[in-house]
């Protein structure tokens, strides 16, 4: 399609088709009346393509007007890739994005709800999304790109998640349970866009929670659903997706989609039918999707934050510790050796498990840090690194990933090289396993891991060396992807020591006043 003066688009059809356009869009014409290939002309705003947007085949890219209308507001300039998934998003209101994890899709949604908002098209945005990204992520982003806009976090007991619904603010971002919470209110709160990310939360159409959002969907509601990995560990995950944003292109009941995508081999065993990608990739639309193979803009290195929160029990824990510490300190000078192991045994809890002075281990319940993991998983297809600092912890985060269903091999101290060197082997390139879950100091040096395109930190390492060159076993020569790194942080001393990281700030140096500044702290900031 060309862009005429600003003003119009203009592209060919067959003559029956160019006929079909102009009688759905009034500002649009046939410029020729030939017998095969017509010029048709178009008006280029956004009712127009919105409308050519719903007719031409989807392999057509209809340019929006957001291209020569938006000014782009934010800290950082879009990357291409993010100007088209605005641009797909503004002309569809139900629609999907596949963008693979870490290219910017947040600010891209956020631009698009921006410029639909200055249109007057839409008023309110409810964001729904996984607890651990709703102030990393989300709030994060929209400082960042649409600081004009109003904006709250819906997290809190139900009063508070009331007074926030009832309150002014333009986006208003809610965990998914918190939807069941406070429906009625989300039903009459004006919401015209709803986004959700990581949606795949919602491929199950039988539980309460995508039961809920169905009901606070309205007729003429804007509504996008974002996830890097749709229906990837099953066929029978699309349903639900497509039932929300393309209810026509799958059947009313899921036993009906399920025979329609699936076959029944033995009595409890049921496999994918060979044209069930095919039929998955038409009920999943309208979609857009970009891998970050494909951004060629993008950093090679994407750095990502998912706030875990303390549970209450950790986080009593943790404040014992502190007041440990603080009469530790008492009229006393602290060394760097004394501060790194109070700092240590913060961590250490934060991360799941403690080691007391006798050599025991308390255990901690860190079901929000796994539930991050869980999404992590869920947003790539490709291989993960694990790094935990702490031994015991190392069992905790495997039994998880084996309960999820993800084959996963670990390396500590424990394993002996010629061990280490065969699980190396299978990770570069067998099928399996899908997860290293490694000890930083058993594998920060000279290996390479480029099988995997995300790192994650369960906790942080006390090295900024040890840190970095984590990082490098996939970020090393022969990766063919962009990567993502990603920290779990739930506590304010893993914030701190985080930040210090990725600053390559040395924290030998800053032991003692990282300690004085995390005693400092007061109880209700944890």
């Amino acid at each position: 399609m060309e862009i005429v003066l600003d003003s119009a688009v203009r592209f060919k059809a067959p003559y029956e088709d160019a006929q079909f356009i102009t009688s759905c869009i009034e500002k649009s014409e046939i410029l020729n009346n030939a017998s095969g290939l017509s010029e048709v002309l178009v008006n280029w705003q956004l009712p127009e393509m919105e409308r050519l947007a719903g007719i031409v085949p989807r392999e057509i890219k209809v340019p929006s007007p957001i291209t020569r209308d938006y000014d782009w507001p934010g800290l950082f300039k879009p990357f291409d890739h993010q100007v088209e998934t605005a641009e797909f998003l503004t002309l569809r209101k139900r629609a999907f994005c596949f963008n693979e994890a870490g290219t910017g899709k947040t600010s891209a949604a956020i631009w698009a709800a921006d410029y639909l908002m200055k249109k007057g098209l839409i008023h309110r945005v409810l964001v729904i999304c996984p607890l651990s990204i709703m102030f990393s992520a989300w709030q994060a982003d929209l400082f960042k790109t649409a600081m004009h806009r109003t904006c709250a976090v819906c997290y809190g007991t139900p009063d508070k998640r009331k007074k926030i619904i009832a309150g002014n603010y333009e986006f208003v971002i809610i965990n998914y349970d918190g939807v069941s919470v406070i429906q009625k209110e989300i039903a009459a709160g004006g919401f015209d866009l709803i986004i959700v990310d990581e949606a795949n939360a919602y491929k199950n159409a039988t539980t309460q929670r995508w039961k809920t959002l169905s009901r606070i969907i309205q007729v003429n509601s804007y509504l996008w659903l974002m996830t890097g990995t749709p229906a990837s560990q099953s066929p029978l995950d699309a349903y639900g997706l497509g039932r929300l944003v393309n209810p026509s292109g799958v059947p009313k009941f899921v036993t009906a989609w399920r025979d329609k995508v699936m076959q029944q081999i033995t009595r409890f065993k049921w496999i994918p039918k060979p044209q069930a990608k095919e039929v998955v990739f038409n009920a999943l639309q309208p979609a857009i999707r970009f891998e970050k193979a494909q951004c060629l803009d993008l950093p090679d290195v994407v750095y990502q934050i998912r706030e875990v929160p303390l549970t209450p029990q950790a986080k009593a824990y943790y404040r014992l510790l502190k007041k440990e510490m603080m009469v530790q300190a008492a009229g006393e000078q602290v060394s760097a050796v004394n501060a790194a192991a109070s700092l240590n045994k913060l961590l250490q809890l934060s991360g799941g498990a403690v080691y007391t002075d006798s050599g025991e281990v308390l255990e901690f319940d860190v079901s929000p840090r796994k539930q991050a993991l869980r999404e992590v998983m869920e947003e790539t297809e490709q291989k993960v690194i694990v790094f935990v600092p702490y031994r015991h912890t190392i069992s905790v985060v495997s039994d998880f990933l084996t309960k999820e269903g993800y084959s996963s091999e670990i390396i500590s101290g424990s394993v002996s090289a010629r061990e280490r060197n065969e699980i190396f082997i299978r990770f570069q390139t067998a099928t399996n396993p899908r997860v290293l879950i490694i000890q930083p100091q058993a594998a920060s040096h000279g290996v390479t891991l480029t099988a995997a395109n995300t790192v994650v930190f369960w906790s942080p390492v006390m090295s900024v060396e040890t840190y970095l060159q984590c990082i490098a076993r996939m970020d090393r020569v022969g990766q063919q992807n962009k990567m993502t790194v990603v920290h779990l942080q739930g506590s304010d001393v893993e914030r701190r020591v985080f930040e210090m990281l990725q600053n390559k700030v040395d924290m030998h140096n800053k032991l003692v006043d990282l300690y004085q500044t995390e005693i400092g702290i007061g109880e209700d900031d944890d």
